[in-house]
């Protein structure tokens, strides 16, 4: 018997509330997509009643959960068209070995969960480390913003992982299961843009720099303007290795960027965002002004 065969019989309210609609605009929310089949149904069908009873008399062997790492440990940055892909590894160990391991993400409150991702795939793809006693098991998840995955934008930040593990000994009680395992975040992609005119432009004169950050608006599935966020104006001098800071501004109501700087040298032109919770960091590409 495998640890997703089992999870349904005994996580508790989050392995079933993640698989049912949520009660909040319920004709909104996805469908998890994963049935969890009762673990008790499972092992009925696999085992006699003698056998349960052999297993029961012993003294459960419980896996360690040592680590989990959700893609690779970077931010989950999705888009408005392409699918992403990732993997969720949970690293565990028991006496006598690691038989499946599974995870999912969720998000919301453990009674109210409002967002589901999880792999399709029946099992983990388990490898033995040095230590026999322990394994790192891989599942893949893939999230495609034009389905229900992501249906919404608020949906973007912090998610929780659950994972469990299932020891290598058939007993349908060794298992661990944790509902909030570790953290990871989903986020919005993002875009920068700049334009330093006029170009040329005499040394000492005045030049526009304007640009527009936006990102990934999964409720309309365009790009909007991120409104209101602290951008660094960068120049970085003709044959010099890095930019330096010359001012911060802030963006519009629509997400554009505009102000004014002296012509001074020759170079490159670049606004930079640091990024926020639900946003990644993003600079624009460098653009060249000829300084006459």
């Amino acid at each position: 018997m495998r640890i997703r065969a089992t999870v349904a019989a005994v996580t508790g309210a989050l392995a079933l509330s993640a698989l049912a609609v949520p009660a909040v605009q319920a004709d909104e929310k996805p469908d998890a997509g994963l049935s969890l089949p009762s673990g008790a149904e499972v092992f009925a069908a696999e085992s006699g009643a003698s056998t349960a009873k052999a297993r029961a008399a012993r003294a459960a062997e419980v896996p360690v959960i040592k680590k989990v790492v959700v893609n690779g440990g970077k931010d989950i940055v999705v888009g408005t068209q392409s699918k992403k892909k990732f993997t969720i590894a949970i690293t565990a160990s028991s006496p006598s070995g690691i038989a499946d391991a599974f995870a999912y993400l969720w998000h919301g409150h453990i009674d109210e969960v409002d967002g589901f991702l999880g792999p399709t795939q029946e099992f983990g793809n388990c490898k033995v480390s040095a230590d026999p006693t322990t394994s790192t098991c891989t599942v893949s998840v893939t999230v495609d913003p034009r389905s229900d995955d992501l249906y919404t934008s608020s949906l973007a930040g912090t998610w929780n992982v659950a994972a469990g593990a299932l020891a290598d000994t058939g007993g349908e009680n060794d298992f661990i299961w944790k509902d909030a395992q570790a953290k990871t975040r989903v986020q919005r992609f993002s875009k920068l843009t700049v334009n330093a005119s006029p170009e040329p432009v005499k040394k000492g004169k005045t030049l526009t720099v304007t640009g527009k950050l936006t990102r990934a608006n999964w409720d309309t599935n365009t790009y909007k303007g991120y409104t209101n966020q602290p951008v660094k104006l960068q120049f970085k001098k003709k044959g010099a290795k890095s930019y330096t800071t010359v001012k911060t501004i802030k963006t519009s109501s629509t997400g554009t960027l505009k102000t004014t700087v002296k012509a001074s040298a020759d170079g490159y032109w670049r606004y930079s965002f640091a990024g926020t919770s639900t946003t990644p960091a993003v600079s624009a590409a460098g653009d060249f002004v000829d300084v006459k």
